[in-house]
């Protein structure tokens, strides 16, 4: 009898040390819909710096201490878009 692991699904937020969450499971319950909730909400949030980060840099009046700030913006995205494709890559693969 071969005995299949249960999958696991990378959460996209961190835990309180700043290690990556797992949840366990079929995907079908709370802690799943939290998750898939808060995915969507980081892609939206993306796609809406992206579109700040284009006015922004098309303005040359835009100084330095907001370039920053919006350089701090694009880092949080991109590592929570990266998170959300490594969780939903992860469970396109064959286990």
């Amino acid at each position: 009898m071969t005995i299949h692991p249960a999958p696991t699904r990378l959460l996209p937020w961190a835990g309180p040390d700043g290690k990556p969450c797992y949840l366990v499971g079929d995907g079908a319950g709370y802690v799943s819909r939290v998750a898939d909730t808060i995915e969507r909400l980081q892609l939206d949030m993306a796609d809406e710096i992206l579109g700040h980060a284009a006015d922004m840099l098309a303005d040359h009046k835009t100084g330095t201490r907001e370039l920053r700030y919006l350089a701090r913006g694009l880092s949080d995205a991109l590592r929570d878009v990266r998170r959300v494709a490594e969780s939903r890559g992860a469970r396109l693969s064959p286990s």
